[in-house]
């Protein structure tokens, strides 16, 4: 009853569902995706190939390993929602809108990862006589799914259906209970750690795992998207935001004694510096919509800053080492006066002219202290060469160099480095999150919407600007400071506009434009991205900026707010009406029943 008139008041709602593309009787249908995942996770179990010579050893029997492990998940996931076309109690939340498109996408993640696997082997070991029955097997489970799943009732009569949002949702009949919405945000984490782990984990060598992995990800939170499942674990965030922000840093904090490797924790320092740094340009770029393509020079800054009074004999203060506090501080002053200086008589300008001024900025900073060697500059950096053997920090006593243990668990430098990062990362988002929210940041949103319109509006739009230019700069230098003596020497190499490894300027920006811009999550994941898969995929390296070429490319074309999306910047580049974006009436059901239960 609810459902007809629901439609009746939304004429862009279907009035009927489409039938699928391939003619089979529903129950039928039903049973394939079912039958075809469950068939698939025993299928794990079997050894697919003969020989150990293929990454992750798929020779054993009854003991899934790499990419098996990925099929299992994924069919698992294909499971539960097959089993939710056949109304098992308590799934219901599972698929509430008994869509075809999130029933697709899960079985097409398993589909994919096995049929990635079986071309895999045939490609890395010379044929297809090298897959052992349990292969064959897999192959074909994999496919029953997708066959059911094309079968299904779709909303048009072409195979995009099958990728689409539904436009409707149905709302919870019930609220979960306070505890209960606190306990999926903490398992939410939890899943997430698991995943994260995983993936850093993957050896490098093993490129297949690591891409099925991928695969993986993809596949299943598209699947996830079109259930709505993200959008409601969107609404549990922001109904216990500071709760689930908690989870998040608590399951960060868990990750350095997950690993037995320190070169893993050396990749999450890594992670964690790119991405503090990409939430700094976050402000000038996603908040205050000023294109700088010259913001690494101000983490350089901050690192050259730190370096100078760390202590190290190739400094030319060596006899100066300040505590890490007062080296902090000087780094993000150095920072934020180099911000000032160039955003003072810059910032007048807009757009095109804007971007050039800084990547002029950047580039004249590398080449400024890569001439200051007392040969052809002033003898201050040591020109290429930099400042070498920076000391390892020691705090109250604690000696981030030495090997620690805790509780049982032995961390190692980086892991050390890890927590210290970790505590910047935190006070970085909460600058962010503060400023944003702050008179000074809507000041800000309105410069980016419209200068003009905000200047009328009584907004000194040169101050704001410098304002968020000063801010960034500074965050940029904090995270500097820790980069120097992570890394145990500042060079000049890094510090340019593009490279072949981050730090880059073209390596932040990207990272804003991918994860999301204007939001705090968003430049996290997208520096998380691009800096671990370009280490796991080791023949990107050469091609790295062609690949975020390409990425930046689908991106524009298919999701153009970015992963995480701001809901201001959605409607922007949405038309009203089309999916995930409110019309005039109000929010539609995809934001999880707000406007029924009136939250």
């Amino acid at each position: 009853m609810s459902t007809t008139t629901d439609i009746t008041k939304n004429e862009a709602a279907p009035a009927v569902e489409a039938g699928g593309l391939i003619a089979l009787p529903q129950s039928a249908a039903r049973a394939l995706v079912a039958g075809g995942a469950a068939l698939t996770i025993a299928s794990t179990f079997l050894s697919w190939t003969w020989t150990a010579a293929f990454p992750g050893n798929l020779t054993v029997y009854g003991y899934p390993a790499g990419l098996q492990i990925l099929t299992l998940v994924a069919a698992a996931v294909a499971l539960l929602f097959g089993l939710n076309l056949f109304n098992v109690r308590g799934l219901g939340w599972v698929n509430p809108a008994k869509a075809t498109a999130p029933v697709f996408l899960a079985s097409l993640a398993a589909f994919a990862v096995v049929w990635f696997t079986m071309i895999a082997i045939a490609v890395e070991l010379g044929g297809l006589a090298n897959l052992e029955p349990g292969g064959f097997v897999a192959a074909i489970a994999a496919a029953l799914p997708i066959v059911g799943a094309l079968a299904l009732p779709s909303p048009g009569d072409t195979f995009k259906a099958y990728f689409r949002k539904p436009e409707r949702i149905p709302a919870p009949t019930t609220e979960l209970a306070p505890w209960a919405q606190r306990l999926v945000i903490t398992l939410a984490a939890t899943v997430g750690l698991i995943a994260f782990t995983y993936g850093i984990g993957v050896d490098d060598e093993e490129s297949q795992t690591f891409i099925g992995f991928l695969i993986l990800v993809l596949f299943t939170t598209w699947a996830l998207f079109a259930a709505g499942l993200t959008e409601r674990y969107s609404h549990l965030n922001a109904q216990h935001r500071g709760f689930a922000t908690a989870m998040i840093f608590l399951a960060a904090a868990i990750f350095p004694f997950t690993q037995s490797d320190d070169a893993n924790a050396n990749l999450g320092v890594s992670i964690l510096i790119f991405g503090t740094v990409a939430l700094g340009l976050n402000i000038v770029v996603g908040l205050t919509g000023l294109l700088d393509l010259g913001y690494v020079a101000f983490l350089g800054v901050g690192a050259y800053a730190a370096a100078l009074v760390s202590g190290s004999e190739f400094s030319r203060f060596s006899g100066v080492q300040f505590p890490f506090w007062a080296a902090a501080l000087t780094g993000m002053a150095a920072s934020l006066v180099f911000g000032v200086l160039i955003g003072a008589p810059t910032l007048r300008l807009r757009g095109d002219y804007l971007a050039i001024v800084t990547l002029g900025f950047g580039e004249i900073f590398r080449i400024a202290i890569n001439n200051m060697d007392g040969t052809s500059g002033p003898d201050l950096t040591n020109g290429p060469d930099g400042i070498a053997q920076i000391p390892d920090l020691e705090i109250l006593g604690f000696n981030f160099g030495e090997v620690h243990e805790v509780a049982g668990f032995t961390l190692g430098r980086f892991a050390n480095y890890f927590f210290l990062m970790l505590l910047i990362t935190a006070l970085v988002v909460l600058v962010f999150t503060r400023a944003a929210d702050s008179r000074i940041g809507r000041s800000w949103i309105a410069i980016r919407e419209d200068e003009t319109a905000a200047t009328a509006m009584g907004i000194n739009g040169f101050r704001v600007k410098l304002i968020a230019f000063a801010l960034g700069a500074a965050l940029a230098g904090l995270a500097g400071t820790v980069s120097a003596h992570v890394t145990y020497s500042v060079v000049p190499n890094p510090y340019q506009f593009a490279g072949a490894a981050p730090p880059n300027s073209a390596f932040l920006l990207a990272a804003v434009v991918l994860g999301g811009m204007g939001t705090v999550a968003g430049p996290i994941l997208g520096a998380t991205l691009l800096y671990l898969i370009p280490e796991k995929l080791g023949f990107l390296k050469e091609y790295e900026l062609l690949a975020f070429g390409i990425a930046l490319v689908l991106l524009m074309r298919f999701r153009p707010e970015g992963v995480i999306a701001n809901r201001r910047q959605q409607l922007e580049f949405h038309e009203t009406g089309q999916l995930d974006v409110p019309d005039e009436k109000g929010l539609t059901e995809n934001t999880v029943g707000v406007t029924k239960s009136g939250a």
